[in-house]
């Protein structure tokens, strides 16, 4: 009996060291898209599948998660960076059940941080204790520091509405990732959408469009109806499927947890872990974007 008990122990033990993170990013070609809002959103929808979260606020040059959860973080990403506190310092456990690792909002050298610094930053990861997901809440735009979130990062969630510019930054992402990581698992989000069919025909046009121009694979991961409890939640710094668990917003969150959760999508690849993260992250180097304009299929109507 014992030994039974030893075995048992010992697989459990292994398990939980041979848990591998899967890391997320989650970007916009665009600001005003919704993207941390709805970072954050996911993150409390993954945990309540039963899931351990980590979101870590990666916008260096901006950052706002800890806004929308209503917190004032004590230390913060720039304390790390300075060498004042260890990553684990500044992780903040909220009651939702997701831990936070908070940006620095209005430092300019955390949006343009030198190599040692940035060594510093990453090797600081390897204090975390691994979870089921680390969602990556970068800027918008295609700077090298998002570009290098993205690249590292096992999967990439781009997140649009259906309005032309944010379509068009949103192709141009998915353009700087082709070019970049062009094996990249990219996933789409269309937000703020009316019906099911205006998601549909934003989310086709760019996957087609993507496939077509780019030789990349886009796939559509869900989309987020127009919800004015959206805007309510955010003014009062309480994420929405925590203060209106029952409203269309929530319920869309709550389905693409689902498919990320391998509920709803048995063919979603497992995650390579925090040091694979880390190692990527060290290693990516940029490259120039192509100067190509963009296929007429995506160009504004001026007229």
């Amino acid at each position: 009996m014992d030994q039974a008990s030893n075995l048992r122990k010992m697989v459990l033990e292994q398990r939980t060291t041979n848990k591998k993170t899967k890391t997320i990013a989650v970007t916009s070609g665009k600001g005003g898209v919704g993207k941390t809002s709805l970072s954050a959103n996911l993150a409390i929808a993954l945990v309540q599948t039963g899931a351990s979260v980590t979101l870590l606020d990666a916008d260096l040059g901006l950052a706002n998660v800890n806004i929308i959860f209503g917190i004032i973080p004590k230390y913060n990403l720039y304390h790390v960076i300075k060498g004042k506190k260890n990553l684990r310092d500044i992780v903040i456990e909220i009651p939702e059940g997701v831990k936070i690792i908070a940006g620095a909002s209005g430092f300019y050298q955390l949006a343009n941080l030198e190599t040692r610094q940035r060594n510093e930053f990453i090797n600081g990861f390897s204090s975390l204790d691994a979870d089921d997901y680390m969602i990556i809440d970068t800027g918008a735009g295609v700077s090298q520091n998002v570009l290098s979130f993205v690249a590292a990062s096992d999967e990439v969630i781009v997140v649009t509405t259906p309005e032309p510019t944010a379509v068009t930054d949103a192709y141009g992402m998915i353009k700087s990732i082709a070019a970049q990581a062009y094996d990249k698992n990219v996933r789409l989000i269309v937000n703020r959408v009316q019906s099911v069919s205006e998601a549909k025909r934003v989310a086709q046009r760019i996957i087609n469009v993507a496939s077509q121009f780019l030789n990349i694979k886009v796939d559509s991961l869900g989309f987020v109806f127009d919800d004015a409890v959206v805007a309510k939640s955010v003014r009062n710094q309480k994420p929405f499927i925590v203060s209106y668990p029952k409203s269309k917003a929530s319920g869309c969150v709550s389905v693409i947890a689902d498919v990320i959760a391998n509920k709803a999508d048995s063919s979603l690849e497992k995650g390579s872990g925090l040091a694979a993260f880390l190692k990527n992250l060290i290693s990516f180097t940029g490259k120039e974007e192509d100067e190509d304009d963009l296929p007429e299929e995506l160009e504004l109507d001026r007229a």
